[in-house]
């Protein structure tokens, strides 16, 4: 194996697919098309750095060159490393590789006690880890480093364990030096807590073992809670601290029906009784990523006086049917034992029971779930950011029939929770905390965190000597520039540059235009609902090429404090049959997770064509279909404003622009005399013009030049002064007369005059 030193690092944005190849699975390597390798620069078995929810690395292999481009497929445990689950986007780069010198590891009582370091050692060597990652004990055979002897690795193993060593999975706890390491011939690999045997050691005696679960000695007359590995009760304590309900900002609602039922189920079982009903309790809690749903249930289990068993979903997907259903069988054990009233919290739960073709160990892990719910004293706390994901026999009557929903926290939910984050922090004097609030849409409980840490590390750096350190606005504001909210996290933002509407020169009345059919919407909602009329769900921008129609929807993004989702109509365009329908479904829903938002769909004629017209075998069609039924569909929009640009308004599916659907169309006209001078003005800013540069004279020569030609035209006068001389210090007249030669207009009048019809039309 091998890492290539990179000067830059290149990143390109996949959707994960399972790997179709049981020789790929388990072995720590990802399939990428031989296109996607030569963009990062990549060698094949070259280390490859994945973002997800979280970061992981793996070897990078080439797939099929047939194969899909926008595609990386992994396997279970590389997606469970990265907390991502199948049709998710990562972003994947080149890494940096350090030879490991330690690698500390923890696993199953069976492994820890059977497995000697250099057996741990055989079964690692040629991989890449990062702390924190679940890696198999299965070899990396497909591309085997120098000095690798597979064959005695698989011989040991199996004679350590047994025929399930291929299911069992090791989780890196510390790695030396930091970062990405392999695993190479001198690494010291050793047991977490000095657990194990060493080399020298006996293997211990054979014991009971059955479905898959770490080792359990024979025995009947110990109680369920020791009878368990000592070291799964460890994992499966809830450690985290939980919050004061108090501090549940913009969760008050959810937290008090989520303690009615908690006092019911466990403290007044007989009062259900009496009516006529069981003290069964099982919630689905549903919310974006981040919003706080396990610190819900954690701090109203804390205030009734309730016993949380958190059992994370993910990393149960990614075992083995057996160990699987045996996973959640322990905890389930644990939960029920003992007199306290036990909550078990099953986190991400659309992971273990995905909606589409979930898995044989589905209905094992309901019915384990069924049956434990009859205890008294037991409920079941489940949560999601994909409701609709789950699969719907988790909602059945015995189950989770009960659900609470948590929303995205407005400008005044962030507020409250800015303030609960910084409460003990030393803040100067006169922070705003409803500027930074009006500045973070879609930010969620999480994000605040993350902000709170960033503005931190700013105010440390900012005061170094100084004795008493605080945090400043300022601080806050500049970690805007670097802090994303999770629900932005696999898009493509619009880079705004620090341009606002007042930035735009001219175009009085299409910034206006925008104001009112843009801002207003997500800034006065009140003043909407209010005279009783629902805002305009979605814009058409149509004008000629180079017109400023995607300079205008920055300065738009610049303005409004919103989140902007910048998509180019071909983005979404996938030959496999609903993987487009899936993309626009996932689009909007990113974009509802961060409301206020903003979709800007470029080039929208290439994604909405007329139906019926195109001949790539309807795919246009369901894309249209899907754009209609999200624009007004059963669900309706919530803060989230869609805006389109195209210059072919004609090729439009009509559909697309009737009322309640994108039923404002703004035309965008090229620019007249005025505007022309305003934009070599602005485009000339920073370029030293000399006394004889007269631009409101130019701007008059300039009929039938677009807004991009004069922003062209400075480029070339000042390209035109630096080849007469490097040491140029100006440009002049004589410089723009010779770039007029080179720039020539690019507006068509017979395009012009289509759209000048179609706006007068319209």
């Amino acid at each position: 194996m091998t890492s290539s030193q990179h000067r830059s690092s290149p990143q390109i944005t996949l959707t994960v697919r399972h790997t179709p190849s049981a020789l790929d699975s388990r072995r720590g390597v990802v399939r990428l098309h031989p296109e996607v390798l030569d963009a990062l620069g990549l060698r094949a078995w070259d280390a490859v750095r994945l973002t997800g929810a979280r970061v992981s690395a793996a070897l990078a292999a080439p797939a099929e060159p047939g194969g899909p481009t926008g595609v990386v497929l992994a396997d279970d445990v590389t997606m469970s490393n990265l907390g991502v689950t199948e049709g998710t986007e990562i972003v994947l780069g080149p890494v940096e590789v350090s030879a490991a010198r330690t690698v500390t590891v923890a696993g199953s009582r069976l492994a820890s006690t059977s497995l000697t370091p250099s057996m741990l050692r055989l079964a690692l060597i040629g991989k890449v880890l990062t702390v924190g990652d679940a890696v198999s004990l299965l070899p990396q055979d497909l591309a085997p480093p120098p000095g690798a002897d597979l064959s005695t690795a698989r011989t040991k193993l199996s004679g350590a364990i047994g025929m399930t060593w291929t299911s069992e999975l090791l989780t890196v706890t510390a790695a030396e030096p930091e970062g990405t390491v392999a695993i190479g011939p001198s690494t010291v690999v050793r047991w977490r807590d000095g657990a194990g045997r060493s080399d020298q050691e006996p293997a211990p005696a054979a014991t009971v073992r059955g479905g898959g679960a770490d080792q359990i000695p024979v025995s009947t007359t110990q109680p369920a809670a020791e009878i368990l590995d000592a070291e799964l009760v460890e994992d499966l304590q809830d450690t985290e601290e939980a919050l004061p309900v108090a501090d549940l900002a913009g969760s008050s609602a959810a937290a008090r029906n989520l303690a009615e039922w908690f006092d019911l189920a466990f403290h007044r079982p007989e009062l259900l009784a009496r009516l006529g009903t069981s003290g069964r309790l099982g919630v689905l809690v549903s919310g974006p990523e981040g919003v706080g749903k396990s610190t819900l249930v954690r701090s109203v289990a804390h205030a009734e006086n309730v016993r949380v068993v958190p059992l994370a979903a993910p990393t149960v997907a990614v075992l083995g049917p057996d160990a699987a259903a045996a996973r959640v069988r322990e905890a389930v054990t644990l939960a029920a034992d003992g007199n306290q009233p036990t909550v078990l919290l099953l986190t991400d739960i659309d992971a273990l029971l995905p909606a589409s073709q979930p898995p044989p160990v589905a209905t094992i892990v309901l019915e384990q779930l069924r049956t434990a719910m009859s205890r008294p004293g037991f409920a079941v706390v489940a949560t999601t950011a994909h409701p609709e994901s789950v699969d719907p026999r988790l909602r059945g009557p015995e189950l989770l029939d009960r659900e609470i929903g948590l929303a995205l926290p407005d400008a005044r939910v962030r507020s409250e929770l800015l303030a609960v984050l910084l409460r003990e922090a030393p803040m100067e004097h006169g922070a705003d905390l409803g500027v930074i609030a009006e500045r973070t849409p879609g930010f969620v409980a999480a994000d605040l965190v993350a902000l709170r840490r960033d503005a931190a590390l700013r105010a440390a750096l900012r005061q170094r000597e100084t004795a008493e350190p605080r945090i400043s606005e300022a601080d806050l504001l500049e970690a805007l520039a670097t802090v994303r909210p999770i629900s932005m996290s696999t898009s493509d933002t619009l880079a705004t540059g620090g341009l606002s509407l007042d930035d735009v020169g001219d175009m009085t009345e299409v910034k206006q235009s925008l104001t009112e059919s843009v801002l207003w919407p997500l800034r006065y909602p009140d003043s909407f609902a209010r005279l009783g009329v629902a805002p305009p769900r979605g814009v058409l921008l149509y004008g000629p090429p180079g017109g400023g129609k995607t300079f205008l929807v920055r300065a738009l993004a610049g303005t409004g404090a919103l989140n902007v989702f910048a998509v180019k109509g071909a983005e979404l365009m996938d030959k496999w049959v609903g993987e487009s329908e899936r993309a626009v479904r996932e689009l909007f829903r990113r974009a509802a997770d961060a409301a206020p938002s903003l979709i800007f769909l470029d080039e929208i004629d290439a994604l909405a064509p007329r139906r019926g017209q195109s001949g790539d075998s309807g795919v246009s069609d369901r894309v249209v279909a899907a754009l209609l039924t999200e624009l007004d569909g059963v669900e309706p929009l919530r803060e989230v404003v869609v805006l389109g640009a195209t210059n072919r308004p004609e090729l439009v599916d009509p559909a697309l622009l009737r009322p309640g659907r994108l039923e404002r169309l703004i035309y965008v006209p090229p620019p007249d005399q005025e505007a022309r001078a305003d934009i070599l003005r602005a485009s000339s800013r920073n370029t030293p013009l000399a006394d004889d540069v007269d631009l409101d004279a130019v701007a008059v020569t300039l009929d039938g030049y677009s807004a991009a030609d004069c922003a062209a035209l400075i480029r070339e006068a000042a390209l035109t002064a630096m080849r007469e001389s490097l040491e140029a210090e100006e440009v002049t007249a004589e410089h723009l007369a010779a770039a007029r030669e080179a720039v020539r207009p690019s507006l068509d009048p017979a395009q012009l005059a289509a759209l000048e019809a179609y706006a007068r039309g319209r």
